[in-house]
Formats: C-alpha cells, sequence, structure tokens
C-alpha cells in the first residue's frame, strides 16, 4: 500500500516543480522531500521525475500519479470541510470559481462583509475565465456566466447581466462622443483578445458589429487584452471605448456609458454546486449571501 505522507510530498513536489519551493510550502528540508521522492520511486519501482538543472519535469508515471494526488487532496478537502461542518455554525473551507471580472472585481469587495458575519469559514477564491471540474473538486461551488451543461450541478440563478458601452472622460473629450452606432467605425475599441479560446461572455466583443449591416466588416480594435480587468483598466486610462458588463462599473467609476440606448446581448449568471454539497451550511450561507448583495444592487 502506498504511504499517504509520500504522495503528499509528492503531490507539492508535483505542483511547485522543484523540490525547495515544495519544502518551503511543506515546512520541510529539501533533502527530506528529496528522500521522500526517492523512497516512493523505489516502493513504486519507476521514476516520477526527470530531473534536469533547471527544475523537475514530470514522468508518464509521474503524470499519472498526480492525476489520483489531486483528486485525492480535493476530497481530503471536502472530507475535511464538512466534518468541521458538524458544529452548529457554518465552517471550513469555501473554494470559489468564477470569472475574472466577477471574482477579482466584483465578489471581493462583498468578501469582508461575509467573513465578518462567518468567521469560521475560509474563502479561497479561485478567479479564471476558464471553468473548473466541479464534479471532480476543484472547486466547491462556481458562479457561471452561461447555464451549467454538467447535469450533476444544483443551479441557482442569481442576476441577469447587461452590456453597455463605456469609455472615460479624457478619451470622448479628446475623439468626441459617438451618437450613432455607425459612429463607433471612427472610434478606437478595446476587446477581449482575439487570441484567447474561451470567452468568459461568449458576445463580449459585440461592439464590433453593433449597428452594422450583416455583410460589413467587423470593426477592428485597437487594443485587445485577455481579460475584463484589463478592458475596464484601458477605457479608464482612455485608450478606446470597452463594451463592458453594467455591474463591473460602480457609480463612482472614471467610466461614461456612451450611446446608452446601444445594449448587447443580455445573459444570466447562476451558482452552481455539487449535489454532494446539497446540504453544505457554507454553501447555504454564501449563496444567500451573494443572492442578498444582488438584490440591494439597482444596477441590474
Amino acid at each position: 500500500m502506498l504511504d499517504w505522507d509520500r504522495i503528499r510530498v509528492f503531490h507539492a513536489v508535483a505542483e511547485a516543480g522543484s523540490f525547495t519551493r515544495a519544502a518551503e510550502h511543506l515546512g520541510l528540508s529539501q533533502s527530506a522531500v528529496s528522500r521522500q521522492i526517492s523512497a516512493l520511486e523505489e516502493d513504486l519501482g519507476t521514476p516520477l521525475f526527470h530531473r534536469h538543472a533547471r527544475g523537475l519535469v514530470r514522468t508518464e508515471q509521474g503524470e499519472i500519479l498526480l492525476q489520483t494526488a489531486r483528486d485525492v487532496a480535493a476530497r481530503m478537502a471536502t472530507a475535511q470541510s464538512l466534518l468541521s461542518e458538524s458544529r452548529e455554525r457554518p465552517a471550513g473551507l469555501l473554494r470559489v470559481n468564477t470569472t475574472v471580472g466577477f471574482g477579482a472585481i466584483w465578489l471581493v469587495q462583498h468578501l469582508a462583509e461575509f467573513l465578518d458575519l462567518y468567521p469560521e469559514i475560509n474563502v479561497s477564491l479561485l478567479p479564471l475565465d476558464a471553468e473548473l471540474d466541479l464534479s471532480m473538486r476543484q472547486a466547491d461551488v462556481a458562479i457561471r456566466l452561461s447555464p451549467p451543461t454538467q447535469p450533476d450541478l444544483i443551479r441557482k440563478r442569481l442576476l441577469t447581466v447587461h452590456t453597455h458601452v463605456y469609455g472615460a472622460p479624457s478619451y470622448l473629450e479628446r475623439y468626441g462622443t459617438p451618437e450613432t452606432p455607425d459612429d463607433l467605425d471612427n472610434h478606437r475599441l478595446i476587446t477581449y483578445s482575439d487570441n484567447s479560446t474561451i470567452l468568459p461572455i461568449p458576445t463580449l466583443n459585440w461592439v464590433v458589429r453593433a449597428g452594422a449591416p450583416d455583410d460589413a466588416p467587423a470593426r477592428k480594435s485597437v487594443f485587445q487584452v485577455n481579460n475584463v480587468f484589463g478592458m475596464i483598466r484601458a477605457a479608464e486610462t482612455g485608450v478606446g471605448l470597452a463594451t463592458l458588463p453594467d455591474y463591473l462599473v460602480p457609480r463612482q467609476n472614471r467610466l461614461v456609458r456612451v450611446l446608452p440606448e446601444l445594449e448587447g446581448p443580455s445573459f444570466d449568471a447562476w451558482f452552481v454546486y455539487p449535489e454532494e454539497l446539497r446540504h453544505s451550511k457554507r454553501v447555504a450561507v454564501f449563496r444567500e449571501f451573494l443572492l442578498r448583495k444582488v438584490a440591494e444592487q439597482a444596477i441590474w
């Protein structure tokens, strides 16, 4: 039977890519980590890493073991959180996956209040424009900007998102304010990176065709960036006009809505989590907290 302690060390080394960084994370000496990996390789009768001067590269067998180690680590974290919830108050680690824009801009401004309400919950925010697999326990819950396709996930609609065109006063003073959609032909546009294979919102770049005939070529953007936060910052500094979800542009923001009658396609945001967490107290209080914060904002 494999030694779980050695698997735990292997997992840390595989994720860190070096004995030194893994040792710092585990609070062990580098030599102790190296000994554990060597002992595990001896138990398995196969090398798990290719050793190079520039770091470690996993072998094929190492890749196989890492997948299992990640799964075991995730399930151990889930078990630890569920066991801690045997007490009266919600407690434990809550891993939240959502897009960069929603997580790093909207959600973080409300987390202090949530943690004050539930001090025994620890939140790990995983803002990625790619979706993590909840059924594989890569995260506990997610806020998705499209309906979940996995049949084993519980869903709750949070809000309907609307998008408009925004620009900075400095940009509008220099280049003028567009009066009609056709005027966008003569403006600098900011879009989500064309090189990205995953759009956080499928219709995020609708401005390139807004108001144009179907047979007209798409407008060219002057600046592309692969996350919504970068789009907001570029618009704020006067790079150009950007189509942004309204909830990401607070009243005190340095952006002005232009062509207010021109609205992009709307879409729903969903709170989702796996069936096995249906009775989790920390998931329930987080869901209700999000619904309350959404209801408090008239911008939706």
